[in-house]
């Protein structure tokens, strides 16, 4: 297994990616977030042994697999919606249970797991930027940072969670 990568459908999400006390440090006041309106979250964790050859196979899975929901109850596509993205790393998905405490030993170095991650959101944002009704909607892609905890809030239709290794 290369990654696993859980889908969370949403009608808005905000993630603070820079904590107030790195914001202050950096001469700005107030923690950094951002933020999207309706779409797809999307929560990545890479494995060892993890390439980059896995990441167009993962990004053609989760961009059209039909699992956002249309106001008439349909399930279409992400680039068939079109959908907003918010990307976030999420080491703790590649954890497993020992006893009473969660071990990540399976889990990619974080600089090969940086590397892997900022080439995912690369290249999620050329396959939303090649597609035209995505373009012609104004759809975003939004993504946390690597390596950092992050605060997410959510608003959600209900919960339709998806868990899908490659």
């Amino acid at each position: 297994m290369a990654a696993r990568v859980l889908l969370q459908q949403c009608l808005s999400a905000e993630l603070q990616v820079k904590a107030e006390a790195a914001a202050a440090a950096a001469d700005s006041a107030a923690a950094q977030r951002v933020q999207i309106q309706r779409g797809m979250v999307i929560y990545i964790c890479f494995y060892k042994g993890a390439t980059s050859e896995v990441i167009p196979k993962i990004i053609t899975s989760l961009l059209n697999v039909n699992l956002c929901e249309t106001n008439e109850g349909n399930y279409v596509s992400v680039l068939d919606l079109p959908a907003n993205l918010l990307i976030i790393p999420q080491a703790t998905l590649g954890g497993k249970s020992k006893g009473r405490i969660m071990q990540y030993h399976n889990n990619i170095g974080k600089e090969e797991g940086k590397v892997l991650y900022a080439q995912f959101v690369d290249q999620c944002e050329k396959a939303l930027a090649v597609n035209s009704n995505c373009t012609e909607a104004g759809v975003v892609v939004r993504h946390g940072t690597y390596g950092n905890r992050q605060v997410l809030k959510m608003d959600t239709n209900g919960p339709y969670t998806h868990l899908i290794e490659f």
